[in-house]
């Protein structure tokens, strides 16, 4: 497995300086937050885009993902002409930026709306992204639903991505919600294996303090999906989300990415 860190755990900071810690603490890659506070973003003209790929191949550090903020669940709950487009457009213009930059992936979040029935919900992500993977086809870059917000569980998220059937159309396994909807890293896996691109993994205190914690101090179940991934010779990216955007008060990421690499490396080698 290779290991990748989020710029989410370093808001703001320059592409050169991020790739700096990349290669300074043995990072393979890096997961790109695509928001328009970041350096990289859908905004950036032709030009910008190829002097940040120039950057990564340079460095010699891959570009993992691009991730976005689409609700592909979300924003419309009738299936009018039309509704779609606002969200197609949103993901379009990830699965651009990623195939500019040479990323394999592109994150989206599922974002239903609470009052909206599931089944429905359901429906309308699926839609969108049968949509949207015959872009990502094109493009050559893979677009991840993530477990998150209303659709946390594997089980949640296959109910979207079983009637899509698109292999350009994955799943993104972020540890931390999938535990917070109790679900164990077996039976996650065991729902996201045929679509799974990459897992992100994280630490925290509890499910009432989700505060960014050194990977290893918390209690998510890091050794336990390791474990899983490796029994099944999965060989993908682990990629550190450290969620210091959120969080203020958390220690700083940079200080933390050699013993977080470390750990994950550990935690390989006790699942060998």
């Amino acid at each position: 497995m290779r290991f990748a860190f989020s710029t989410l755990g370093v808001p703001g900071l320059a592409v050169s300086d991020v790739l700096a810690l990349a290669t300074a603490h043995g990072y393979h890659g890096v997961e790109l937050r695509a928001h328009p506070e970041e350096p990289v973003h859908p905004g950036l003209g032709p030009a910008e885009r190829a002097d940040v790929a120039a950057e990564f191949k340079a460095a010699g550090v891959e570009v993992l993902g691009v991730a976005g903020y689409a609700r592909v669940a979300g924003y419309a709950r009738v299936a009018a002409p039309g509704a779609d487009a606002p969200v197609l457009d949103e993901v379009r213009r990830l699965l651009q930026l990623a195939h500019d930059l040479g990323a394999s992936f592109v994150r989206v979040f599922p974002g239903a709306d609470p009052s909206v029935p599931s089944a429905e919900s359901d429906a309308i992500a699926a839609r969108r992204l049968g949509t949207v993977a015959e872009d990502a086809s094109a493009l050559g870059v893979r677009v991840l639903l993530e477990t998150h917000d209303s659709h946390r569980t594997g089980a949640a998220a296959i109910r979207v991505l079983g009637p899509v059937g698109h292999r350009m159309a994955g799943a993104l396994w972020d540890v931390m919600h999938t535990w917070l909807g109790g679900e164990q890293p077996a039976e996650t896996y065991a729902a996201l294996a045929p679509y799974l691109g990459y897992v992100q993994v994280k630490d925290i205190a509890s499910a009432d303090d989700t505060t960014p914690l050194p990977l290893g101090a918390g209690i998510l179940p890091l050794s336990d999906c390791v474990e899983v991934l490796s029994r099944h010779g999965w060989d993908g990216w682990l990629c550190w989300e450290y969620e210091k955007r959120w969080y203020e008060t958390a220690p700083p990421l940079p200080d933390l990415l050699t013993a977080g690499r470390d750990h994950l490396a550990r935690l390989l080698n006790e699942s060998a």
